[in-house]
């Protein structure tokens, strides 16, 4: 190699213009990636926290045996479970809970096994809430299976002794 020809290789190695350019290409995506996941991961966050609080008042509500109002026909009460339903509804506004994603379950005074239904008076009642989310951002839903991930939250408390 001539001594031109290697000077010019050795001052273009040395050249930076359009490094700028090269580190925003790198840089851009991984913060893209570690913004969206924080937005993803703080959804995620309060998904869990609405669901937990929802199923917790839900259950204080079902305890009492109080009938909610049907919304759709003033007047007309609701079943209990119907009722604890819209309770669970009306404390997570801003998620759409499906009638399936609802488990009642109740422990009778003496028992050692749980039984279906909301139970009666003095037995333990067990609301549980299964509950799939999508995750918001393409860039991180590729690191869960099907983005999405799987909630399931539950609270038990024991009934009044009477029912109104």
């Amino acid at each position: 190699m001539t001594r031109h020809v290697r000077h010019r290789l050795f001052r273009r190695l040395l050249d930076t213009a359009g490094s700028n350019l090269l580190e925003a290409a790198i840089i851009t995506p991984l913060l893209l990636l570690l913004t969206l996941a924080v937005v993803d991961f703080a959804s995620l966050f309060y998904v869990y926290l609405a669901l937990e609080n929802g199923v917790s008042q839900a259950t204080r509500y079902g305890v009492t045996g109080n009938l909610m109002d049907d919304p759709l026909h003033p007047g007309t009460p609701l079943s209990r479970e119907d009722s604890i339903k819209l309770a669970m509804r009306q404390a997570t506004p801003s998620l759409t809970i499906a009638d399936s994603a609802f488990t009642f379950s109740h422990l009778p005074a003496g028992s050692g096994a749980w039984a279906g239904g909301t139970g009666g008076p003095t037995d333990i009642e067990k609301v549980q809430i299964d509950y799939t989310w999508t995750l918001l951002t393409p860039l991180v839903s590729p690191f869960f299976n099907g983005g999405q991930i799987h909630f399931t939250v539950d609270s038990a408390m024991k009934n009044e002794g009477r029912f109104q």
